[in-house]
């Protein structure tokens, strides 16, 4: 009991530092103290600034403050819970607790801790900010922003002598998505969630129109206007799953380390259309053409994605396992798989 209410005291002037924006454990004494000496070192100091509170305290009981505390030490952890909340279901929060440690007396109210220590000549007192726990279970939202390009058979981006070719500056990708994160093990997450995607291929050659033929997608060269923007564009409501390892929680770092994760997703298409923007040869003004081509597209996209993250910048990549376009119904000479490059928000 001899450092409890000096620590109990002390952690006032802590939240009262804490509120007012400063981090720094020093304190500033004040003018006045009043110290009570009991038995061999027990001690209660009580700070006064004015002459008003010097008046209140003629008043205060501290017998009556000891005994309405009506401290029971656990034998088995030497912790000592002074405050709790408890709800008409029997859950408890601790608000003020207490530890005993030999010398060392801490109090922590929230995440501060005052720690008061006896074992020296002269009494030392420090205040710690704790880290705020880790839930075991979290759901978040996150934005993709990406570029789209897609791989052919056997590898490499198509090149720019083919209709087909993407452009990467305006083939964007972008995702809303829905997470849920469960804490494995320290530093070992499950990650899940659902969420809606955007692809789109811009044509670097926009004199080339995504049309739908009778037998699939067919790209035509529209000499008869000038063409500013060609591109197909696709969405897909998504379902993912990675696994991920965070070096950074796993060496008590919080958010400064490395991130790495894998997984596989599985989406459905819900639309699907190109897009052509033009002006008439020797005209004013803009004309756009849109075109239902998404019944040639691939109904199921299955893939891999990956991601890794420095502090709080994360990249990811997604690879989709199957062709952007069904079988037989995109270009006649090769498959395309969509491959994407991009940050998480």
């Amino acid at each position: 009991m001899k450092r409890y209410l000096l620590a109990l005291f002390l952690m006032a002037l802590a939240h009262a530092s804490f509120a007012s924006g400063g981090t720094d454990s020093t304190f500033t004494a004040a003018k006045d103290s009043i110290i009570v000496e009991y038995g061999h070192s027990g001690k209660i100091v009580i700070l006064v600034d004015n002459k008003e509170d010097f008046e209140k305290l003629k008043i205060l009981d501290v017998n009556q403050i000891i005994d309405e505390l009506d401290l029971e030490l656990d034998e088995d952890t030497g912790d000592l819970t002074v405050v709790e909340i408890r709800d008409k279901d029997g859950h408890s929060k601790e608000i003020v607790k207490v530890e005993e440690g030999g010398a060392e007396t801490a109090v922590s109210v929230g995440r501060i801790k005052v720690i008061v220590d006896e074992s020296g000549p002269t009494t030392k007192v420090r205040v710690e900010k704790t880290k705020k726990k880790e839930p075991s279970f979290r759901t978040y939202f996150n934005v993709d922003l990406g570029i789209n390009n897609y791989l052919r058979e056997g590898g490499g981006f198509p090149t720019s002598d083919q209709p087909y070719a993407v452009k990467g500056w305006g083939s964007w990708n972008v995702g809303l998505n829905l997470m849920a994160s469960q804490r494995l093990s320290k530093g070992f997450y499950w990650d899940f969630g659902l969420g809606v995607q955007w692809y789109n291929f811009k044509f670097e050659n926009r004199d080339y129109q995504a049309v739908r033929g009778d037998q699939g997608i067919d790209f035509i060269q529209r000499t008869d206007v000038d063409g500013f923007k060609s591109k197909v564009s696709a969405s897909y409501l998504t379902a993912m799953t990675l696994l991920k390892v965070d070096f950074g929680r796993m060496n008590d770092n919080g958010n400064k380390g490395l991130k790495i994760a894998a997984g596989p997703y599985f989406g459905y298409r819900v639309g699907g259309r190109s897009k052509y923007v033009y002006r008439e040869l020797g005209g004013s003004g803009r004309h756009k053409d849109k075109l239902n081509t998404g019944i040639y597209l691939n109904n199921i996209r299955y893939g891999i994605r990956g991601e890794i993250g420095i502090g709080r910048v994360t990249f990811f990549s997604t690879y989709d396992l199957n062709e952007l376009y069904q079988d037989g119904k995109g270009p006649s000479e090769t498959s395309l798989h969509p491959i994407t490059f991009g940050l998480v928000f």
